[in-house]
């Protein structure tokens, strides 16, 4: 494992250098360069998605989305990151308000973002994370248009990552599952995906956000001596059937996201040796979550990578 040093790169753009020049000049109120950035990326769909949601945050604020859906109102690009700014100023209101302006507004933004590249999946997720944020609790009429738009992702992107990630938290108990619904999905999808695709992360995922729930409830009776990472199968599930047949040369755009989980479940899990090479892969792209759920994000990610530093030269 390399030595590096404690700094840690917060930039939401991670190793995508394209994505950090171009959203600098969003930053500054100019579409141009995303336009070229978007136009660029093709039927890359994950990259494509990682692209969209971390302009759409410099958009919230900013009316470079609107001013260039406005200039060019047929360009799917741009439609695809208007959808993407106006949910998330949908959401900025407050969870749990039902059908709003705001939210009709968004729906619309998607539905035209679809229409105008049929075959890009991005939009129908936005979809998914608007029905997660807005609907009622376990409603039945939201539900039902949730699997329709489920199955519109699906035709276009089996195993897109993005959409497995909003579905599984769609199905958090603190969103709308109840019990080990989320447990059981994420298990089931990852039986039927190939081996070396990130949707092999999911259960850790599902893993992290019960230990979370649970330190919320119950924290003063559960603490970080009984946890659940230690001799979980879902690690080894993570390892084998994601981290080993992955292709290391190209690595997906949320890749140092999937890899936290991994990194935190085998540090959490006394595994500090197969840690450390999740943690040379990560570098400095620290992520919250899931470290956030057990203490202080950096200290813990810089803490558990020195003790693999340490394994991995002993």
């Amino acid at each position: 494992m390399k030595n590096r040093d404690s700094a840690l790169d917060r930039n939401p753009a991670r190793d995508d250098a394209r994505l950090q020049v171009m959203a600098e000049d969003a930053a500054m109120g100019r579409w141009e360069g995303a336009k070229e950035l978007l136009s660029s990326t093709g039927a890359d769909w994950d990259r494509r998605i990682f692209r969209l949601q971390v302009l759409a945050r410099i958009g919230v604020r900013l009316t470079f989305a609107d001013t260039w859906a406005q200039a060019e109102p047929r360009s799917p690009h741009a439609l695809a990151l208007l959808a993407h700014v106006l949910a998330l100023r949908s959401m900025a209101g407050g969870r749990g308000r039902g059908r709003s302006e705001a939210l009709d507004h968004a729906w619309r933004a998607c539905d035209d973002a679809a229409d105008a590249l049929p075959s890009d999946p991005s939009p129908h997720i936005v979809m998914l994370a608007l029905i997660r944020f807005h609907s009622p609790h376990r409603d039945r009429k939201w539900h039902a248009t949730l699997q329709h738009v489920w199955r519109h992702v699906m035709e276009r992107d089996r195993w897109n990552r993005e959409a497995h990630h909003e579905l599984l938290t769609y199905m958090f108990p603190c969103w709308h599952g109840a019990g080990g619904e989320m447990f059981h999905w994420a298990d089931e999808r990852c039986a039927h995906a190939p081996r070396g695709l990130p949707i092999h992360a999911l259960p850790l995922v599902a893993l992290a956000e019960a230990h979370r729930q649970r330190m919320e409830t119950n924290g003063h009776q559960y603490g970080l001596t009984i946890h659940p990472w230690t001799d979980n199968p879902s690690t080894w599930q993570t390892w084998h059937n994601w981290w080993a047949r992955r292709a290391p040369s190209r690595p997906h755009a949320a890749f140092h996201e999937d890899a936290n989980y991994l990194a935190h479940a085998l540090s959490f899990g006394n595994r500090h040796r197969e840690a450390g090479e999740v943690f040379d892969a990560i570098g400095p792209y620290a992520t919250d979550v899931p470290w956030s759920y057990c203490g202080d994000p950096r200290t813990l990610f810089i803490r558990h990578r020195a003790w693999a530093v340490k394994a991995s030269v002993s």
